[in-house]
């Protein structure tokens, strides 16, 4: 519900309501119009809120930076089905893929997470 997330996060209802006219953040709704915030939703918002508080980036810098990670998100999720083929063939073959230190794909692909970047 909106009050509770405004004030979990110290933002005015209105905020959210911004931001959800400018369509940065799309919680579901309940049949009675009730909005619904998953916790993808909570994780955007605060990342939204690490932008405009933390490092003054306004709305239209934000929608940028929201849309660059979505297609980032959606690119990493490519490579993945590209190499998880790429592995099932090399295995098929009788090869097996080789790893790096500590689990480390030797593709050194980064994973990126809501939170930032992380190597993979």
């Amino acid at each position: 519900m909106i009050g509770v997330v405004a004030a979990r996060y110290e933002i005015h209802p209105q905020t959210l309501r911004l931001y959800e006219r400018e369509g940065l953040l799309l919680p579901s709704r309940t049949e009675g119009k009730t909005r619904l915030y998953s916790e993808e939703d909570l994780e955007r918002l605060e990342f939204i809120l690490s932008l405009t508080r933390d490092l003054g980036v306004n709305l239209a810098g934000v929608e940028v930076v929201l849309n660059l990670r979505d297609r980032m998100q959606k690119m990493q999720e490519e490579m993945q089905n590209i190499i998880a083929k790429h592995e099932s063939k090399m295995r098929s073959a009788g090869l097996e893929p080789e790893q790096g230190p500590e689990g480390i794909s030797s593709t050194g692909l980064v994973k990126l997470t809501p939170q930032g970047l992380r190597k993979r």
